[in-house]
């Protein structure tokens, strides 16, 4: 096969350089279509954990707004409802 150990040295190392790319770029979540053209992979769980973030994020803006609201408004807000409601 290969008598040179230099020529076997020069394999290994080129053989792991491509592992190296290939899990590299697995990692990044790139992948190859049937074309050979680079593509990303989709994580199925991605689109859910996105909703899931927009609206955690959505609930900290209430939040927020709530608690950085002047107190004497929610004590308005709550009068005019009960004036609306005799």
């Amino acid at each position: 096969m290969i008598d040179n150990p230099f020529a076997m040295v020069v394999a290994i190392v080129l053989i792991v350089s491509i592992a190296g790319v290939m899990r590299a770029k697995y990692k990044a979540g790139l992948g190859e279509d049937e074309n050979g053209n680079t593509v990303r992979l989709t994580d199925p769980d991605a689109d859910k954990l996105r909703d899931e973030v927009r609206t955690l994020k959505e609930r900290i803006a209430v939040l927020e707004r709530i608690a950085t609201d002047r107190s004497n408004r929610l004590e308005d807000e709550i009068e005019a409802l009960r004036d609306e409601t005799r």
